[in-house]
C-alpha cells in the first residue's frame, strides 16, 4: 500500500482510538477487499464507521494508492475539490 502525500491531513487531528481503528482497517486493506467505487471516478472508497478512506488501485501490480482519510464531511469538501 502506497500512502500518497497529504493523505494524513486531517488523520492527525483524530482521536487515538480513531486513528488506531483507521490503522487497523488499513492494514486489512492490503488483503483482497471489495470496496465500493464512486460514480464516474476511479477513487474507491472503504468506510469506518463515519470516516473513509479514499484510494485507487494500480491495475498491473494491485497496490492501493491511499489518497484521503478523514470523516464524512471532510471527505465531501476533499471529492468536491476535484480528485
Amino acid at each position: 500500500m502506497l500512502l500518497k502525500p497529504g493523505w494524513d491531513t486531517h488523520f492527525k487531528k483524530f482521536d487515538r482510538p480513531t486513528k488506531e481503528r483507521i490503522m487497523k482497517k488499513l492494514d486489512q486493506m492490503e488483503k483482497p477487499t471489495k470496496p465500493r467505487g464512486l460514480h464516474s471516478s476511479r477513487c474507491l472508497v472503504e468506510e469506518v464507521g463515519q470516516y473513509r478512506i479514499a484510494y485507487e488501485t494500480d491495475g498491473k501490480n494491485r497496490k492501493k494508492n491511499v489518497h484521503f482519510v478523514g470523516n464524512h464531511k471532510q471527505y465531501e469538501k476533499w471529492y468536491s475539490q476535484g480528485f
